[in-house]
This record gives structure tokens, C-alpha cells and sequence, in this order.
């Protein structure tokens, strides 16, 4: 039997993916959970475990969870990866899809983790790590509905860490820059396609431009998703993780920034930095 058990979120692509590998070459039983499961099918050939997870469906979740308890009788960490960028002015992106970013990237979180803490309170061990971004301590602009789940990450896990120390349970956020995923790209076309026409097209496209410079091998602020992954398992491992771990080229820099300048700077150099990022 494996030592230990872990769930990952998410796990089509990117730092998911990379996680799922990560985490099975560190010893552990990995199961994979995303909706495009087809893109998971590579992930078999280590020995992971892939299965139909949507984090807005509570028949999936539910299911999940359910499958990898009766396996193996526990989870012990659980990796909530799940989440999407979306881009586009509070003003023009309808509710429906601020309510869907809501869902996915704090709801499904919530859930997943609800599902888990049990089996974890019962034995008073497990390891919950949430994958937030350096964007749930900074902002931009045309983020509203991104940055606002993002840094309702990062207030839930402070809570969540409080309440479940006393149970053994460790709560653990991983703070990532742009990966070498298609994340920052389908990111901007959303913007694009939100706010790339109206009033707000000028910001739209330094924006959009600026997101694609940080996605994607090669890119200039690029980090590959395996150094997320490392991190993660890392942070899985540890007899006593770190609250947060910042991770990726710029990602120190930028929230060390942002600690130290007035807001109207940090408005003021951000936007001359998504400027070139842009050029």
C-alpha cells in the first residue's frame, strides 16, 4: 500500500498535470480528477488514477471523493487546482459568467474541501493545498472577477488554517506567476472577446497582450508547471509546511513590491510594467 493519498484538482493540464506526476513519483497513489478526461489519458502511464471531475457539479464531487475513500479508506492531501481566468470589465462581463469564475475557482474549492475534512478530522492528519496565484495579493486591471476569487483564496485558507490546526489538518497556499500553460492565453482571448470592442479596447489589448507574454514556454515571464508541481510536493511533504509558498520568475518581486508601494504607485508601476510587457 501506498504511504499516502492524494487528490488533485484540475488535473488536464498545466500545473495540475504536472502535480499528478510529481506527487506519484514522490510515492504517493495520485488520483487525477478534471472534465476533459481525455487529456488525462497520459497520465495512466504513471500510474495515476484519472477520473470525471467538475468542481461545479455536486453529483461529480460527491463521486470523487467517494471513489478514492472506498480505495483506499482516507485522502491526505488534497490539491485544489481547478480554476480559470476571467478577464473583461466588471461592466461589460455579464453576471452570469462572474457568478460561473465564483463557482469554479471558490465554490468547487469549498466543496472539495468540505468533502475531505471529515475522513481527515476522524484520523487528525491531512493536508489541504490550495493553488491561488500571486493574483490574489495583487490586481488588474480588467480583472475584477478574477482577482476577486483569488483573493477570496487566500482569506479562506487563513480562516480554514485556523480552524482545522486544532485537528491536525495543515492548510497550505501555493502563490504561482504565469506558467508554461495555455492559461495566460485563453485568459486574453476572453478579455478580447469581453472587452476588446468597447470603451475599455485601449486597456483590453495591453492587457490581453501582456497576459500572453506570461503563458507558454519561452515567454518572458514564463515559469514551466513542473517547478509549480515541485513546489507542491514539497509543500505535501513537509512535517511542517509553510502558510504560503510564492513560486515562479517575478513572483517574490512582484509581491514584495506590492508589500512596499503606496497603492497609487503600485497602480502607476504596474501599468507602465503590463506596457512593455505588452511591446
Amino acid at each position: 500500500m501506498p504511504a499516502h493519498v492524494a487528490l488533485v484538482t484540475g488535473a488536464s493540464t498545466g500545473i495540475g498535470f504536472e502535480t499528478a506526476i510529481a506527487l506519484r513519483a514522490a510515492g504517493y497513489a495520485v488520483y487525477a480528477g478534471a472534465r476533459r478526461v481525455d487529456k488525462m489519458e497520459p497520465l495512466k502511464r504513471h500510474g495515476i488514477t484519472v477520473m470525471l471531475l467538475d468542481v461545479t457539479s455536486e453529483e461529480s464531487m460527491v463521486s470523487a471523493v467517494a471513489l478514492v475513500e472506498a480505495a483506499h479508506g482516507r485522502i491526505d492531501v488534497l490539491v485544489n487546482n481547478a480554476g480559470y481566468g476571467s478577464y473583461g470589465s466588471l461592466e461589460e462581463v455579464p453576471m452570469a459568467e462572474g457568478r460561473r469564475q465564483f463557482e469554479v475557482n471558490v465554490m468547487g474549492l469549498a466543496r472539495m474541501t468540505q468533502l475531505v475534512i471529515p475522513g481527515m478530522r476522524s484520523r487528525s492528519s491531512g493536508r489541504i493545498i490550495n493553488v491561488s496565484s500571486i493574483g490574489g495579493k495583487i490586481y488588474e486591471p480588467l480583472g475584477a472577477w478574477y482577482h476577486g476569487t483569488k483573493f477570496a483564496v487566500e482569506g479562506m485558507s487563513d480562516s480554514l488554517r485556523l480552524e482545522l490546526r486544532p485537528h491536525g489538518i495543515d492548510v497550505v497556499v501555493i502563490e504561482p506567476s504565469g506558467t508554461d500553460s495555455e492559461w495566460g492565453t485563453i485568459a486574453g482571448g476572453n478579455l478580447l472577446a469581453n472587452s476588446g470592442d468597447g470603451p475599455y479596447k485601449e486597456h483590453a489589448h495591453i492587457v490581453a497582450a501582456a497576459l500572453a507574454s506570461t503563458s507558454g514556454p519561452g515567454h518572458v515571464l514564463s515559469t514551466p508547471a513542473r517547478v509549480v508541481a515541485n513546489t507542491i510536493v514539497r509543500a505535501a511533504k513537509a512535517r511542517r509546511p509553510r502558510t504560503r509558498y510564492p513560486v515562479g520568475r517575478g513572483a517574490w518581486s512582484v509581491l514584495a513590491m506590492r508589500r512596499i508601494l503606496p497603492d497609487r504607485i503600485f497602480d502607476a508601476v504596474f501599468l507602465n510594467l503590463y506596457k512593455r510587457l505588452a511591446g
